[in-house]
């Protein structure tokens, strides 16, 4: 009877990534982003990036251990809903805020534009406001939530910078979302309540070290390593 050959092939491996083609409105938000991260710092026209995630939450049986030995969980668990999870982020001051919700409708994103207007960033002149292209996020979600003069009001409080199609990597809220996964919710959490304890934990802690985000890929680097993403003038 013949064997059988290894198979190289290993179709359950996937890899996914997105390489958009050369395309002028990709480079066009791409370097109206970056020129935005280029300012100089102006607390009157602070730069607040936003985005959004979301985590399972899950219930597990934890099975008593004596001390020192290590966690035993159950493998049986129980899916408990989704918490989502907002993050706004100032990355020049060293400050973000979250806040938890139960969706992530255009209402939900209304919400937080009312919330980062009129709470955190009240006196200031102008918001500059860098976010994803997701069909949520844009003025049409405050005259879903708010009458017209109120969501009026609060459209004019921002100036709106979108990243491109596939280009959600420009959003610095992202990676503040990427480190809170990894330092806060790499374990799953068994309820809101104890999601948004751990979210909220971590953001106190995370203001209080005043971290920011060295960001210095400026559009000089972008002219050169993402050339071919600038269509060719003939």
């Amino acid at each position: 009877m013949r064997g059988y050959e290894k198979n190289e092939i290993k179709p359950w491996l996937v890899k996914e990534w997105c390489i958009p083609e050369a395309d002028a409105e990709f480079v066009a938000k791409m370097e109206d982003v970056l020129e935005v991260y280029q300012r100089p710092y102006d607390p009157l026209r602070p730069v607040v990036c936003i985005d959004e995630t979301n985590k399972q939450l899950i219930k597990k049986t934890r099975i008593p251990c004596e001390p020192g030995q290590p966690e035993k969980v159950d493998s049986v668990y129980v899916r408990n809903g989704v918490a989502d999870v907002f993050m706004i982020s100032e990355p020049l001051a060293g400050r973000r805020e979250t806040v938890v919700t139960q969706t992530r409708t255009a209402l939900d994103f209304a919400e937080i534009l009312r919330y980062t207007s009129d709470t955190l960033y009240p006196r200031t002149e102008k918001i500059v406001l860098v976010t994803d292209n997701l069909n949520t996020h844009s003025p049409a979600s405050l005259y879903k939530a708010f009458p017209p003069e109120e969501a009026r009001r609060l459209a004019e409080r921002f100036e709106w910078h979108y990243t491109p199609k596939h280009g959600s990597w420009l959003d610095m809220a992202e990676i503040e979302i990427g480190i809170m996964s990894r330092q806060a919710l790499g374990k799953p959490l068994p309820d809101l309540e104890s999601f948004k304890q751990q979210v909220r934990t971590w953001t106190i802690r995370r203001n209080a070290e005043c971290a920011k985000i060295n960001w210095q890929f400026k559009t000089q680097d972008a002219r050169i390593k993402l050339a071919r993403l600038y269509p060719v003038i003939v």
